[in-house]
């Protein structure tokens, strides 16, 4: 296979991110993204395995000289929401579009497939490619990846994601916590319907649920540590059906988020205790759960080191390499981490000239492209570094 120099692969990653673009897939429904991709790794020589829990695919590529082992993720699903943007490469499917940059992160990883693929001869150990399916919804696709072994013998795995709060020509990560849990809880309360003119005879599970509301808020400001940050935000409440009826139920809807085990559980605590106990004093009562999501993503103080050394050289004096700051959005990459030491990275997509300024998730959200050349130099940069190093007996 001819060796092309990195920069020459930017003209495929475009091809392949707008393809991918044009024909979205939600999570878990990846069937048409898992093929394509499974496709390019074939032609490009590159072992092929199907993970049985969901559309994930895994590219093996195992040099000529023994070594470590290296692991590079990229997500591929989509979100249920409809593409505004006005380009040739809009999705064509209603409802459904790359919101978050997972087409890129695709094409980026395809990128380094090729790369390497081509360079096997000179290769010094083992890459895997690991696309995987459904990082968007809990449970995620993580978990049941690595219960299939793609982690099994590897000595470092590596990320990314491109990132439009931050400008085009940027890459970020740091040691430790980088990016939050994320919990949730739903809580029904079941008071007794009425008149409203008649509050006396009927139990309020909407006055029940107001007054949840406003003490669940209170966890943040008086029960956690000041120097531990964590959000706790009510992002539903529903209840009632009429404006002269007392309601009979309410249903509140939230998210917990936390960067450490200590914290998390310290909000679960006290989430149930508050339930438990609030709408019991106005006479209601209340059923709560609580689903334990993505855990905190805590990059390895070593492979950050890593980032911070290699990053520089490998893109240069034009490129800022920065040291970013927490982020309370969550990632199922934390899973990895949690098992090997790893290092997730934040490239920079943004550039308002090319309409590349829409935070993710909207629904005109797009990136410079550019910024894929980036990341698939920083993940070369990072699996050189790792490789090359001596194997630990």
């Amino acid at each position: 296979m001819e060796q092309k120099p990195i920069e020459m692969l930017q003209q495929d990653m475009v091809e392949w991110r707008r393809y991918l673009h044009q024909h979205p897939e939600l999570s878990y429904q990846e069937r048409e993204t898992s093929a394509f991709v499974a496709g390019k790794l074939e032609s490009f020589g590159i072992e092929v395995r199907r993970s049985e829990s969901g559309y994930g695919v895994i590219g093996i590529l195992k040099g000529a000289q023994p070594g470590k082992t290296v692991v590079l993720r990229a997500d591929m699903d989509a979100l249920p929401i409809q593409d505004e943007k006005e380009c040739d490469y809009a999705s064509k499917k209603s409802g459904v579009m790359h919101a978050c940059g997972h087409d890129g992160h695709t094409s980026i990883l395809l990128a380094a497939a090729s790369y390497y693929s081509s360079r096997r001869n000179e290769l010094r150990g083992e890459v895997r490619f690991l696309f995987q399916p459904a990082e968007e919804v809990c449970p995620g696709g993580a978990l049941g990846m690595i219960s299939e072994g793609v982690l099994e013998g590897a000595d470092a795995v590596y990320g990314l994601h491109l990132w439009t709060t931050l400008p085009v020509g940027t890459v970020a990560s740091a040691p430790g916590p980088l990016m939050a849990s994320a919990d949730e809880f739903f809580i029904d309360i079941i008071g007794k319907g009425g008149h409203a003119g008649m509050p006396h005879r009927a139990i309020d599970s909407i006055a029940a649920g107001a007054a949840l509301v406003t003490q669940l808020h209170s966890i943040i400001s008086r029960f956690v540590d000041p120097l531990q940050p964590a959000v706790l935000s009510v992002g539903t409440i529903q209840g009632g059906y009429a404006q002269n009826v007392v309601a009979e139920r309410c249903r509140i809807t939230g998210t917990v988020r936390a960067y450490n085990t200590e914290t998390r559980e310290l909000l679960k605590r006290r989430v149930e205790e508050m339930v438990a106990s609030v709408p019991a004093a106005y006479g209601a009562e209340s059923k709560l759960d609580y689903l334990m999501g993505y855990p905190p993503l805590i990059n390895d103080e070593g492979e950050a080191a890593r980032f911070f050394r290699e990053a520089p050289a490998a893109l240069g004096s034009s490129v800022r390499v920065e040291r970013i700051e927490k982020q309370m959005p969550a990632e199922d990459f934390a899973y990895y981490v949690n098992e090997i030491p790893g290092c997730f990275m934040f490239v920079g997509a943004g550039n308002p000239e090319k309409n590349a300024s829409y935070p993710h998730h909207h629904a005109k959200f797009d990136f410079d492209e550019e910024a894929m050349l980036y990341g698939v130099k920083l993940l070369i940069a990072m699996t050189d570094s790792c490789l090359n190093e001596a194997k630990a007996e």
